[in-house]
């Protein structure tokens, strides 16, 4: 999951120096980022122009789905795989932080414990057997690099959002991120077509059902267009629900930036016993610097952030307004960061593993509906 040397190597002299951060691009005024930031604005503000013609479209997911077409529209795409990359790139890793740690906000602990434990343990029991059978499938199937990873993460936890927090512990490569971001968006927005035509056929009533959809569909906006065709009594339960697969998010993330430090620590170790069974001082200088010094820390800062804004959501003391503001601020963040991920999507690149990982889409989909189904009616 972390990356090697090598790679880590390839992704910094994949950026040409005049379109790093911080730099001035010659002949313009502004550095490079904000080229990258005003295209995601703009490819903000036509996504919720979108939505709010077509509330059906989630505006994460319409922001998704403009960015894969930004990187390939002619006359854009140039903008996007170069004077704009830093920008985008930018977006899609450091908003998206802000933008999970305002997720918090929407997470408090008496609406969980509403819920009741066996429906919270129902969740526990779908998010589990998600992320294991998705990633165990998706390794079977050899898929590259972090794939399997972080499509078991999109799937059982938050969608893109989730996506974008586990790779900036594992340190993904992008066109990782953006094809399980592509994935995870698709089935999600097909989710909302689907699953409300199944609520009859499947006998479920109008809470069951938002209860299905919450424990089954991965975004949260996706989540909430799919159960409001059911009426209030299922958008809240759906909703509840979802929380707390999110709240789940922190957990994982600090489990795997410790197994990421474990492993590094390994390598490193490694290392430095085979330079002194050498005994090159020189190599051992070399050694530490490909295994790198940097330790990812136990629990990231936005994780931290994410929680404290949960417990200060569960005192009560946020009025109305301030939590509407600060879950249209997020929406607005996601989009952005959305926006930058789906640019990175290169389509024939991914049309190389396509048949794959949509296989391991619609396998994951299928297992993640079916263990919440049952849950559903384990606990009704």
């Amino acid at each position: 999951m972390a990356l090697t040397g090598a790679r880590a190597a390839g992704r910094l002299t994949a950026i040409p120096p005049t379109a790093r951060a911080g730099t001035a691009v010659p002949g313009r005024g502004l550095p490079a980022p904000t080229k990258g930031l005003a295209l995601a604005a703009a490819g903000v503000a036509v996504a919720w122009c979108v939505h709010r013609l077509v509330p059906a479209v989630p505006l994460l997911t319409a922001a998704v789905v403009l960015g894969i077409t930004a990187a390939h529209l002619p006359g854009v795409r140039g903008l996007v795989r170069g004077a704009c990359r830093p920008g985008l790139s930018l977006a899609g890793k450091r908003l998206m932080r802000l933008g999970i740690v305002l997720l918090g906000l929407g997470l408090g602990l008496g609406d969980v414990l509403g819920l009741g434990w066996a429906t919270v343990a129902m969740v526990f029991g779908v998010v589990a057997a998600t992320f294991f059978g998705t990633w165990w499938l998706g390794r079977r199937m050899g898929l590259r690099g972090d794939q399997p990873l972080l499509i078991a993460t999109g799937y059982s936890i938050c969608g893109a959002s989730a996506i974008g927090a586990v790779s900036e512990v594992s340190e993904s490569d992008e066109r990782d991120v953006a094809t399980s971001v592509a994935l995870v968006t698709l089935c999600g927005t097909l989710a909302i077509a689907v699953l409300p035509l199944l609520q009859g056929p499947l006998g479920l009533s109008d809470a069951e059902f938002g209860r299905w959809a919450g424990a089954s569909v991965h975004d949260v906006g996706q989540v909430v267009a799919t159960a409001q065709t059911a009426g209030g009594a299922a958008l809240n339960d759906a909703v509840l629900v979802k929380l707390v697969r999110v709240a789940l998010l922190a957990p994982l993330v600090a489990a795997l930036a410790l197994s990421v430090r474990a492993r590094r620590n390994a390598t490193r170790a490694a290392v430095q016993t085979d330079t002194a069974a050498g005994g090159n001082e020189a190599g051992d200088a070399g050694g530490a610097e490909r295994t790198g010094t940097r330790r990812p820390p136990l629990v990231p800062l936005f994780v931290l952030g994410f929680l404290a804004m949960a417990a200060v959501r569960s005192t009560g003391v946020l009025p109305a307004v301030a939590l509407d503001t600060a879950g249209d601020v997020r929406e607005l963040l996601l989009a952005a960061a959305l926006f930058g991920l789906g640019s990175a999507v290169h389509l024939p690149s991914l049309s190389r593993t396509g048949a794959r990982v949509a296989a391991l889409g619609l396998c994951a989909w299928v297992v993640i509906a079916g263990v919440s189904y049952a849950g559903v009616l384990l606990t009704a």
